[in-house]
Parts: structure tokens; sequence; C-alpha cells
């Protein structure tokens, strides 16, 4: 066993860990020396970022599936009937723009943290600033656990890199096909493009690690979000 630093390599768990955070500093912030001016400004570091994430996936998601639609409508496919893909949607609010250098910042207020006299291993645990033990982890057992939300007018599906290099995802829209590819995804989190239904449906994922273009591990167990009013 060993112990990791930290901050995780993928985008997709700086942002969650950037969202723990400052979420727990909130609460602990004043007693640890923080001001409330410096509480909020890593608050807006973290909303920006997962803001900036959240655009970047959905861009990479329509890029997929135009570049996915276009080989089709070249070369014909299969003969499944394919959707034309949705444009992607201008965000309806932006966040105030932070300057560069998220992850830097929150390094510096995670060592002011742990030279404060209040500080304990249990807050260092709420903040998400101890280093974590892992071992080497079981390829042939290992699966992704994923999570799926409605964020805006897209969903978002959220999974755990651990050693792999991607997930491939599907996904099963209640339309009697039964689950069906969507996308190799290797930075968490996942923006799945297709408009919401507006009768009521429920969509469901599941995924499979890959590594050097393999799968690797087990199925994930499907998660699923109820879609429509």
């Amino acid at each position: 066993m060993s112990k990791r630093d930290f901050v995780p390599n993928d985008d997709g768990s700086v942002a969650a860990l950037l969202e723990k955070f400052t979420g727990t500093l909130d609460t602990h912030g004043p007693a640890l020396g923080f001001s409330g001016t410096e509480i909020s400004a890593l608050t807006a570091d973290s909303t920006y970022f997962r803001f900036v994430l959240t655009q970047q996936h959905e861009l990479r998601s329509v890029s997929q599936q135009w570049t996915a639609w276009k080989d089709t409508l070249r070369d014909g496919g299969d003969g499944t009937p394919t959707v034309v893909p949705a444009f992607h949607s201008p965000p309806t609010t932006l966040p105030s723009p932070v300057a560069p250098g998220v992850v830097g910042r929150m390094r510096a207020a995670a060592r002011r943290v742990k030279a404060s006299p209040n500080y304990s291993v249990a807050i260092g645990k709420a903040l998400g600033i101890e280093g974590i033990e892992e071992s080497t982890p079981d390829f042939n057992a290992a699966h992704p656990e994923l999570t799926a939300e409605l964020a805006g007018d897209r969903v978002r599906i959220g999974w755990t890199r651990r050693a792999a290099d991607a997930v491939e995802l599907h996904v099963d829209r209640g339309d009697g096909k039964g689950f069906v590819f969507l996308a190799i995804d290797s930075m968490p989190y996942y923006i799945d493009t297709m408009p919401i239904p507006t009768t009521p449906t429920v969509w469901r994922y599941k995924a499979i690690y890959r590594k050097h273009d393999e799968r690797i591990g087990q199925w994930s167990s499907p998660v699923s979000v109820a879609l429509g009013s």
C-alpha cells in the first residue's frame, strides 16, 4: 500500500475535489483562519472550473456524434436508423471567470489548512486533502461506478477512472432497442447530448473500462435517470 497525492489526475475528479474542498471549507474555514472573501474566491474557482469542464465535455460529445454521423452519411453505415445529432445548446447562465491556476490556489489553501492549530485528520478527510492509500487494482474484477443526473437540458454521466484509460458507455433509452453503444469517454464526466424527451421516459446507462483500446474488467451496474414531464 502507498499514499498518493490528494489531487487526482483527471479533470472530472479535480472538479469533484474542488467542490468537496470548498463546500467543506464553507463550514470549517473560519476556524481554520479563512475569511469569507477567501472562501468565496475559492468557491468561484470551483464553480467556474466545473462550468468550463462541462462545456468542454458537451462540445466533445457533440463533435463525436457529428463525426459518427458524417461517417454514416459518407459510407452508408450498417443500415441501423441514425438520428441526426443535436446542435450544441449555448449555456443559459455564465459564471464569473476566474484567473488560471485553480489547482495551485487549492493547494496553497490546503497548506494553510494543515498549518492551522485547529486542523485535524478528520477535517482533512472531510476536505479531501488527506493522502489516499491505494493498491494495484484487480482489473479482472474492476468495474466503473456510474452516476447519472440531469444537468440543465442534458444528462451528465459521472464515472470513476481508477487506472483505466477510458470507459465504453452504453445507453438504453427505453425505446425497446435495449442497450446500444453511446461513446468511449476518457475524461469523466460525459455529457449525453441527445435532447431530453418531452414524454416521461427512463434512460439507463452502463459502462465497462477500457485500457490500451481493449475492454477490461466487468460491466458496471446500470444507473437510470427519469426524464420528461
